[in-house]
């Protein structure tokens, strides 16, 4: 099979991806495809950090506002649309550009997905949710190392959201998510990706995270959350439970101050900014950047790029 070379731009959240994907887009010809878990959904553009219309304009961009918040949108999704883009790009003789930090999208896409589609069942997701809520995460991640240890060991013990998935799958197949995996047909999409790293030390990303949230809060992040529960998309939801959303949404129902809704936001996205650190150390292959020098990379970079694209192997 001839694969198609293509370029993704990883790293964790804050550290500079959509500056950089943009400045290469314009020199490599290239459109973008979006590889974030929640810039998927419309109406969800402050909270998100979605690039704005007006650069859209500028760089076409793909898998941006193609779902509404209340309906169900799979990794199985993000394989096969986002695979259809690459086709679509390449046939118009430009290059697909990855850009985004949602690791299991980069792995089902890159590293072989999955062909059969995974069932859902909400009674059984809230039930496992509930029991995060009453019992606390850490039964919660035990009880699912009772049934999957692969799993459980991939997944962190505060990631309630996956941990209660891969229980969802458990219940309602009577195999462990790994078991599907490491047993199922899966599907190769014929890609040949590059990843160009891209990070910073950890108390940096922690300042800028901290900044880009306090701007979000005062920049239409708490209207935005409000407007959705009001039409009807509110925490039952799986995107409203996402990060910033989720403790608006206590805010609004009276639960918490908005001054706590900002601290709780920036402390869980500082989680999972470690967790993204943690996931994206392990891609393969990947050449990787330090921003924190202040030094602009992009010549360097456009460098690696264009061996990748012409089928020369990087030092990595």
């Amino acid at each position: 099979m001839t694969r198609q070379p293509v370029i993704a731009i990883i790293g964790a959240t804050s550290v500079g991806k959509t500056n950089l994907s943009l400045s290469l887009a314009e020199s490599l010809n290239a459109e973008i495809i979006s590889v974030d878990s929640r810039q998927v959904y419309r109406y969800m553009d402050v909270g998100t950090d979605k690039i704005s219309q007006a650069d859209r304009k500028k760089i076409i961009h793909h898998m941006i506002d193609i779902v509404d918040p209340d309906e169900n949108f799979t990794v199985s999704d993000f394989a096969e649309q986002a695979s259809e883009a690459v086709k679509r790009i390449a046939a118009r003789g430009k290059t697909p550009l990855f850009v985004g930090g949602t690791p299991f999208y980069y792995h089902a896409l890159f590293h072989k997905a999955l062909n059969s589609e995974l069932p859902y069942d909400s009674e059984i997701r809230d039930k496992y949710a509930a029991f995060a809520n009453s019992q606390g995460a850490e039964l919660l991640h035990m009880r699912l190392a009772e049934v999957d240890p692969e799993s459980a060991s991939r997944l962190h013990v505060h990631d309630v959201q996956r941990v209660t998935r891969a229980l969802e799958i458990w219940e309602l197949t009577g195999k462990s998510p790994s078991e599907i995996y490491n047993d199922g047909d899966k599907k190769d999409f014929g890609l040949d990706v590059l990843y160009i790293g891209l990070s910073r030390p950890r108390e940096e990303l922690f300042n800028r995270i901290t900044n880009r949230l306090s701007q979000e809060f005062q920049s239409g992040f708490v209207e935005e959350v409000i407007w959705l529960a009001e039409n009807g998309y509110d925490e039952k939801f799986r995107p409203m439970k996402g990060l910033g959303y989720r403790e608006i949404l206590e805010y609004y129902r009276g639960k918490i101050t908005l001054n706590d809704a900002l601290i709780n936001s920036v402390s869980r996205t500082k989680a999972f900014c470690r967790r993204q650190q943690t996931w994206f150390k392990k891609f393969e292959p990947a050449v990787w950047f330090d921003l924190s020098d202040e030094i602009d990379h992009t010549p360097e970079i456009m460098e690696v790029i264009k061996k990748h694209l012409a089928g020369e192997k990087n030092a990595e």
